[in-house]
């Protein structure tokens, strides 16, 4: 693996411009568009595919503006908040022992930090390493431990319960923080009490260990262009379990309607923290991402766990979704509501659009097979413009892996969203 690396970062390219030669001469459209003159449901795609290309080509221009102006905050002179951390844990061996450590360790006044962890009814040695934990920072950590697997956000209720901090803290047990991570993290919450949640950094912590987590460590760093321009309008839609901050009074309110959330009569078990965003959110405060803040967690290695890991994201996503058109056009907070109407819109239309003109681009190959050299050239151009930002965030020739990704998730991954969404009402959890 030691000479693959290099000599990928060196292949990548080359291909890319090969694909731009070849594209370049594989001729004109016009063959390819008078066969879809000849069918009229065809010949209309085109004229919406440009439509909403242009409409999102606008919403990324002004994401960008936002992301280059976005600034997090520094850490504030004003006395720190006393802070909870719930970590839940399920069958997560020796690393929530790590994930317990870097939180015991973090630069915060230890007589303003508790760390509750929850074991959801572990199967394996995970208690055993959680006690470890708590004897080793025994004025730090209580433990609560249950007989038998409830779910996460059982877990989480328990340990949002047993909480006495101002501010509510999420720590997934499969991630380590960094050392000033909850400095960083509370800072939005001291300086604006308009904010009820603050989202932190997600990093790959398996980043180097295989191709996927190449990929993903790339598509990760990207997330931050999503979250840095949504706190311009502190609108960011996900804070993530991984590592977030809510104020006690935003949530503890919306606890129990959280915990026994349903959709279409279903219970909600998944994706919990892109729900509980969504009543922070609801209840008119807003949410921030701290880029500062910093959090690596692991991550699937393989195709199969990617997409278990997607899926239960995009059914997340579609639910919630659908909740947050619900409040959005209503006067549920004061300022900023006009931006997160016009991305939820475009955004949602995403998903229903890639898999219409997925349709018509086997169709499209089909009759000009052309057309394949024409689209690989496009994705590549595309994948490169979109790791712009990691290059300003990063800096090193790991964008490569970031081109790569963008061809896999096109071709391997497009199927998840349509059966995520015709699977919503599907409650298990899939990576456990």
């Amino acid at each position: 693996m030691i000479w693959l690396d290099p000599a990928v970062k060196i292949l990548i390219p080359t291909l890319l411009l090969v694909l731009v030669a070849l594209a370049l001469r594989c001729g004109s459209f016009s063959l390819y568009l008078e066969l879809l003159k000849r069918q009229t449901y065809t010949s209309m795609l085109p004229a919406v595919g440009a439509g909403y290309t242009l409409l999102m080509l606008l919403l990324q221009g002004l994401r960008t503006v936002l992301w280059a102006i976005y600034r997090p905050y520094p850490i504030s002179a004003a006395p720190f908040p006393r802070l909870s951390v719930i970590i839940p844990a399920y069958n997560e061996g020796k690393m929530v022992e790590m994930a317990l450590h870097s939180v015991a360790q973090a630069d915060y006044p230890s007589d303003k930090l508790e760390i509750i962890c929850v074991d959801d009814g572990s199967t394996d040695d995970t208690w055993d390493y959680i006690e470890q934990a708590r004897e080793r920072f025994p004025s730090l950590i209580k433990t609560i431990q249950f007989p038998e697997n409830s779910g996460k956000k059982a877990a989480l209720y328990a340990g949002f319960q047993a909480a006495r901090g101002e501010v509510l803290v999420t720590v997934d047990s499969d991630s380590v923080i960094e050392h000033e991570a909850l400095r960083h993290l509370v800072a939005p919450l001291q300086e604006d009490d308009s904010i009820g949640a603050v989202a932190g950094n997600v990093k790959v912590y398996n980043r180097h260990q295989s191709f996927m987590g190449k990929m993903q460590g790339v598509r990760f760093v990207n997330l931050d262009f999503l979250r840095a321009s949504q706190s311009l309008y502190k609108t960011v839609i996900c804070t993530p379990g991984s590592l977030s901050a809510y104020r006690r009074v935003a949530l503890l309110p919306n606890l129990d309607a959280w915990l026994n959330q349903t959709f279409l009569r279903a219970p909600c078990h998944h994706s919990e923290d892109r729900a509980l965003t969504n009543f922070i959110l609801k209840s008119g405060y807003y949410s921030y991402y701290q880029r500062s803040a910093v959090v690596y967690t692991l991550v699937p290695e393989t195709y199969a766990g990617v997409c278990r890991m997607y899926l239960r994201w995009e059914r997340g996503n579609v639910r919630e979704s659908c909740v947050m058109l619900g409040y959005l056009f209503t006067r549920y907070r004061k300022r900023n509501r006009v931006m997160p109407v016009v991305e939820c819109v475009l955004t949602q239309m995403e998903g229903p659009l890639a898999c219409l003109f997925f349709g018509m681009l086997l169709f499209s190959i089909i009759v000009y097979p052309a057309i394949l050299f024409k689209l690989l050239m496009l994705l590549g151009i595309m994948s490169t413009f979109g790791l712009i930002y990691y290059l300003c965030l990063e800096s090193n020739l790991e964008f490569v892996y970031g081109i790569l990704y963008y061809y896999y998730a096109f071709f391997l991954l497009q199927w998840i969203f349509p059966y995520a969404f015709f699977t919503v009402r599907n409650r298990r959890w899939l990576t456990r």
